[in-house]
């Protein structure tokens, strides 16, 4: 069976640390998946934040949409851990960029390594848009 890979960078820009709460544990006890994805979810608003963007502007109706996301399980999270997210950019393109996050726990314990392909979106016309040249820019990379 192939297996999911995810690549991760020399480096991050930007980390936060998120606690487990009983309520992401599954019946193993352990972190589930959805909760997981959802605490991924979290860091990436607050990485778009430290970029000085958000996921959704209400007033423009401008934002991000995601096109696909993987996540490699390495380890098990459970109640009381502090997770902490390492996020930052891979892949530019006319549209988006993928965000690569690394999740340890606060041993310093892999629990995963994910994507998530953020596309730019204008939800006036439900139409991709461009990825703007200064968003770009905060990103440290180049533009495809």
């Amino acid at each position: 069976m192939a297996r999911v890979k995810v690549s991760l960078p020399e480096s991050f820009g930007f980390a936060v640390e998120i606690p487990v709460r009983i309520t992401d544990l599954n019946y193993g006890a352990h972190l589930g998946n959805d909760a997981l994805l959802s605490i991924l979810h979290e860091a990436r608003v607050q990485y778009l934040a430290h970029l000085g963007t958000a996921e959704f502007d209400a007033a423009t109706r401008l934002g991000f949409i995601m096109a696909d996301v993987a996540i490699e399980y390495k380890g098990e999270a459970f109640h009381g851990d502090v997770l902490r997210i390492e996020a930052g950019p891979l892949d530019l393109n006319k549209y988006g960029f993928d965000l690569v996050y690394c999740v340890k726990n606060q041993a310093g314990k892999e629990i995963a390594r994910a994507k998530t392909g953020m596309l730019c979106f204008d939800y006036n016309t439900r139409k991709l848009r461009g990825l703007p040249a200064e968003l770009a820019a905060r990103l440290n990379l180049p533009a495809a």
